[in-house]
């Protein structure tokens, strides 16, 4: 092709806002005695082209435009190459041969640019990252903010690094394998489990919604390295009196009477460790005999009712004077902030408990014994707050099976002051009603 690859790099870098190089009469870029290319002084921004259509776009800022000039359907068009000096005139050159290619076949480089752009755009929008993060934002508003922050940060510690650019759809088992393994690499093998299942989840959505057509963590049951669940620490019902003679005499061997009354309230209303300790006296009707969690301190994002024994309200009397004006039922050093996590933990530890029992083991006696006599499980269920409202009734489920939760927490009030007094704990058949 004639007057194809005029450019030269000399030319190219002596281009500069105002100074335009010049050609001599047989089409070479001009030089002075001294070996310089010639400049002649222009206004505003200026062309040097290179042949086929191809040009470089001077603008009086500095910058350095590719660009390629060229007709379609009787219509002059202009289909950008690149930056300069990020895309080298080779490369630019490379790219006009492309596109000119194209023409030939009788097809527009810029339609085809912009159906590439679209195809990029839909695969980013398609991405593993991006459907996980649609199906977190979600999601993540009913979760607690700790649960909600540490499934973010599985995913972008492990996960978006390797996959998240991938289009969800063309992802395959081995490929999310490979992922999951890196994290069983570093002999992570529970954490490796829980990634995948929030993968599955994600995959999941992403059938739902349109993003992908199964779900690939399900191929990968059995593939990762099998790991046993370890469980939170909880006495046996027999050895229940003996804990609870224990913590009533705690504050006689150290002092602290707050400690004392918090693991009283623990095990008399069998709350989750975080839902007990950010307890404020504003949730509390001690006329009605009642605590209302609200939903965002509940692990499951919805108001909980505790219904108070005599024993509860008994304890939360005694409470009353120590807290002062606290809002917080259990205040800690500083009035407006309540007792830390480990209180009650370290106060097990102190009465020869460690690794025999946590705040959270209430939770598992009580379902035991409670299951053991008979009661209803969806209203045991219900009190521990294990089951998930349903999103239309739930304004209404907080108080389900309420009058049976009332019968079983004042029946598990009076079971607690037998075990501290008969000693060895037998739980006898009693039927709910």
């Amino acid at each position: 092709m004639a007057n194809l690859n005029t450019l030269t790099p000399v030319a190219i870098n002596a281009a500069m806002p105002g100074l335009k190089p010049v050609k001599d009469e047989k089409g070479k870029w001009k030089k002075d005695v001294q070996g310089k290319t010639v400049c002649e002084v222009v206004d505003g921004p200026y062309k040097l082209p290179d042949g086929g259509g191809m040009f470089l776009l001077v603008n009086p800022n500095g910058s350095r435009y590719w660009r390629l000039k060229y007709r379609w359907a009787g219509k002059e068009k202009l289909l950008a190459l690149g930056v300069y000096p990020e895309t080298t005139l080779k490369e630019a050159r490379r790219k006009r041969d492309e596109a000119r290619k194209l023409l030939a076949d009788g097809i527009d480089p810029g339609e085809t640019r912009k159906a590439e752009n679209r195809a990029r755009k839909l695969a980013a929008e398609n991405s593993f990252e991006a459907v996980a993060r649609e199906w977190y934002g979600k999601h993540s508003p009913t979760w607690v903010k700790t649960h909600a922050k540490d499934v973010l940060r599985r995913l972008e510690g492990n996960i978006f690094p390797i996959l998240g650019h991938r289009p969800i759809g063309e992802i395959d088992p081995p490929e999310l394998l490979a992922a999951v393994r890196k994290i069983e690499n570093r002999g992570a093998f529970d954490l490796a489990h829980r990634v995948l299942a929030v993968c599955g989840q994600v995959f999941r959505y992403g059938v739902a919604s349109g993003h992908c057509t199964r779900d690939m963590a399900a191929d990968l049951r059995g593939a990762l390295t099998p790991h046993k669940k370890k469980h939170q620490a909880a006495v046996k019902p027999e050895e229940l009196p003996d804990l609870l003679r224990k913590i009533d005499a705690y504050d006689k061997d150290t002092g602290d009477t707050l400690t004392r009354l918090a693991l009283q309230l623990m095990a008399a209303t069998f709350v989750r460790t975080s839902e007990l300790i950010g307890a404020k006296w504003a949730e509390f009707d001690l006329d009605a005999a009642v605590w209302a969690i609200p939903a965002e301190r509940m692990k499951m994002k919805t108001e909980h009712l505790v219904p108070l024994s005599r024993q509860a309200l008994t304890i939360l009397e005694e409470i009353r004077p120590i807290a002062g004006r606290s809002a917080f039922v259990f205040p800690g050093r500083n009035r407006d902030k309540p007792i830390s996590n480990n209180t009650m933990l370290f106060a097990l530890y102190r009465m020869g408990y460690k690794g025999k029992m946590t705040g959270h083991g209430f939770r598992a006696v009580a379902s035991t014994v409670m299951n053991e006599s008979g009661f209803n499980s969806d209203v045991i269920e219900r009190q521990l707050a294990h089951c998930e409202r349903n999103e239309v009734r739930g304004a209404y489920n907080r108080a389900e099976y309420m009058q049976e939760r009332r019968k079983l927490m004042q029946w598990w009030g009076d079971y607690l002051d037998g075990a501290r007094a008969g000693g060895e704990v037998v739980p006898f058949k009693r039927m709910a009603g």
